[in-house]
């Protein structure tokens, strides 16, 4: 069976973007027309990710989330500004079928336990955001980011991760900061660590530029998905914005 293969739509005040090394989000487009045409395409399934500034405040934009489901019959994941579990319980209402969490679960940790005991934890997706620490290691060390790649998470990174799986979670979305962006290759150094040494499904994100990244990390580690936005969206060196998705035929080859 091959990996999932999931497109992540960036959103930032209801406006489609696309950033580098979690940095200048640059506007691509209409998320709802994007998700239409993915929807055509018959994705797998897909990963929305609101970052706009105030979300932590306001709660998720559910007007917006709502119309983007009703556009798409795929299974459709949802992350951004989630607050506690009244908002979780609204995205599942309007048709999420994941929730992915964030800054919250460093901020309220009981959150993840809830949410699994009442929603199941395969609904339950932890988004852990890394950043490779420079320096003369014999072998690489990393930190978690939080608020967007803003806020460092003290700790080891696989003790916080475990930590937080033994509270119920069904997957976990390992982001690449370093590689976000740069359709340079996916970071499977962290990929392989990470899926080396926890017990449930990972999405690792960051860095696909082409279709040989995609194979480079499904040979090289244990990864049950792979997610991307910019592969998905930009064409070219010059970044054109086109929004694609690989057909059957090329899909059998990640078999």
């Amino acid at each position: 069976m091959r990996p999932r293969l999931i497109p992540v739509l960036l959103v930032k005040n209801k406006g489609l973007v696309k950033t580098m090394n979690f940095e200048d989000p640059s506007y691509v487009g209409d998320p709802r027309n994007a998700l239409k045409i993915f929807n055509e395409k018959e994705v797998d399934e897909l990963c929305i990710l609101d970052i706009s500034d105030n979300r932590s405040n306001d709660g998720p934009d559910f007007e917006l989330i709502e119309e983007m489901v009703s556009e798409g019959f795929m299974p459709i994941a949802y992350g951004g500004g989630i607050r506690g579990l009244d908002d979780i319980k609204k995205l599942f209402k309007i048709g999420i079928e994941k929730v992915v969490l964030n800054t919250i679960i460093f901020e309220k940790p009981s959150i993840i336990k809830e949410a699994a005991d009442i929603f199941g934890a395969q609904s339950i997706v932890i988004s852990i955001d890394v950043k490779e620490i420079k320096g003369w290691f014999s072998k690489p060390k990393y930190t978690v980011m939080t608020a967007s790649g803003k806020k460092k998470v003290k700790g080891d990174l696989l003790e916080i991760i475990n930590e937080k799986i033994s509270l119920g979670v069904g997957e976990l979305l390992l982001n690449s900061i370093d590689q976000d962006g740069l359709r340079l290759g996916m970071n499977n150094e962290l990929n392989k660590y990470v899926t080396d040494n926890v017990r449930i499904p990972v999405i690792a994100c960051g860095g696909v530029g082409s279709f040989e990244h995609i194979k480079e990390t499904i040979k090289e580690t244990n990864v049950s998905a792979i997610a991307a936005g910019s592969f998905f969206v930009y064409h070219g060196k010059h970044r054109a914005v086109l929004i694609t998705y690989p057909n059957q035929e090329e899909l059998n080859i990640l078999q």
